[in-house]
């Protein structure tokens, strides 16, 4: 026998996703962790040491995932990118998974350890740091006014990214998701005409 796992980690890592999303991290149980996994208990302690080990991984995952979607949006101004990446987010009709699991993790931050905290905290932060660079992409190719809020925009922007990802759930349907955006966008300061 060789001391590599004998399960798909992918796999693994994808099934404490949704159950971290579902639950919070305070509220998943180890049980569920198992049952969503197919580890035995001791299979997930020797690789991930405990639930905060599967915890800070599943989140890294996740996150790297969202930044890589983010990154992917595509259009001919930095405007259009970014209404794009909002756009890239909406429900498509198919089951939606239960929210983001960075922010139901900044909901849970007193229940973290402080390796989860700072992941957590850091995970938001590459988000909102995503977005300011665009815009300050947008204020150097001259589509956003040098005085622009930068930091308050993106952090405008990031809340409507996860008004995006967990309002379905609270009964949004797509079509009020997408009317949001237009209202999102309409905060984008227009330059002054000379």
């Amino acid at each position: 026998m060789s001391g590599k796992p004998q399960f798909d980690e992918t796999v693994v890592i994808a099934a404490a996703i949704e159950v971290f999303r579902r639950h919070g991290y305070a509220a998943a149980a180890i049980s569920d962790l198992t049952e969503a996994t197919g580890l035995s208990r001791s299979s997930l302690y020797q690789r991930f040491h405990d639930k905060d080990g599967l915890f800070r991984e599943a989140l890294a995952t996740y996150t790297q995932r969202v930044l890589r979607r983010m990154n992917a949006a595509k259009a001919d101004t930095v405007r259009g990118r970014l209404e794009a990446l909002l756009r890239a987010f909406l429900p498509d009709g198919s089951p939606r998974p239960a929210g983001c699991l960075i922010a139901r993790s900044c909901a849970d931050l007193r229940e973290l350890s402080a390796a989860g905290k700072a992941a957590t905290l850091a995970g938001a932060a590459h988000q909102r740091e995503m977005l300011a660079g665009l815009l300050r992409e947008a204020v150097a190719a001259g589509e956003l006014a040098k005085a622009a809020d930068i930091d308050a925009l993106a952090w405008h922007y990031l809340g409507v990214l996860q008004a995006i990802l967990n309002f379905a759930q609270a009964g949004a349907d797509a079509g009020t998701l997408d009317r949001m955006i237009d209202v999102a966008m309409s905060a984008w300061p227009a330059k002054k005409q000379r």
